[in-house]
């Protein structure tokens, strides 16, 4: 597939500070896997974010593969369409879209589309609306210029424990969750379900304040942009979390900066 260009742009030329950070967990590194979780971002001419994160299944070979094709292809299918009027029709499209590009690289490998499964979010975020659509788990939560904290989404879980619905699942483009948020929100994140457990109150789905918290002070904080995921991929990394989870971490955080 043609990777689009410039896809974890640089937020300095707009208001939005980026940062994101993907890392494989405690246990992948135990087998010898690597992380297959992906994420990626773009700020757009008209000052639009667009933000994806995605998690490969762990039962499936070739998931970071998949995980970062319905990432990239869900971007650039939004960036090509850049408009302020981003919202449920346009994310329906780049959900379908990274569906068939996911199905497509099936096929030139020859292997199952399971092979290649992922979880999927997608946001698209202005100084006035955020929107969101989400397959599977993992979560998006924003902060309102009131520190209010919202739950735009919240985990997809199946039947049984630790199941979730995948980008190429029967029926998942059906079953997506989509939010559109309209007022002014000052910081946003998004991540994959290995922080599930840290960032959010179960089985409610509540975003938990104290974690969030130092996060959201840290993305506000001036600093190069290879410093800053450096220093989030160290929390990641740090006791606090792998004592939680040993699954494969993605985190990704926005601060709109209102002047």
């Amino acid at each position: 597939m043609t990777e689009s260009a410039n896809l974890e742009a640089s937020s300095i030329a707009s208001n939005w500070r980026v940062v994101g950070a993907s890392v494989c967990g405690t246990g992948h590194q135990k087998r010898s896997l690597p992380c297959q979780d992906y994420h990626a971002w773009q700020v757009l001419e008209n000052g639009a974010l667009v933000a994806a994160v995605a998690d490969g299944a762990g039962s499936a070979a070739w998931s970071q593969i998949g995980s970062e094709i319905a990432v990239k292809s869900a971007i650039s299918f939004l960036a090509d369409r850049a408009s302020t009027r981003l919202y449920q029709s346009s994310l329906s499209e780049a959900i379908a879209f990274a569906c068939e590009q996911v199905k497509a690289e099936a096929r030139d490998r020859d292997i199952a589309v399971r092979e290649l499964a992922s979880t999927l979010i997608v946001a698209v975020a202005t100084a006035e609306k955020i929107a969101i659509v989400q397959i599977g788990d993992g979560a998006a939560i924003l902060r309102d210029r009131h520190q209010n904290l919202v739950s735009l989404t919240v985990p997809q879980t199946g039947e049984y424990a630790n199941e979730t619905t995948f980008l190429v699942s029967e029926g998942a483009l059906e079953s997506a969750q989509y939010k559109v948020w309209e007022g002014q929100a000052d910081r946003l994140a998004l991540f994959s379900d290995g922080l599930q457990l840290l960032a959010l109150k179960m089985p409610e789905a509540e975003p938990h304040a104290p974690f969030f918290a130092p996060l959201f002070q840290f993305i506000s904080q001036p600093m190069e942009d290879a410093a800053a995921t450096e220093q989030l991929e160290k929390f990641l990394r740090s006791d606090r979390v792998s004592k939680r989870t040993d699954d494969d971490l993605t985190l990704l955080l926005a601060c709109l900066d209102w002047g």
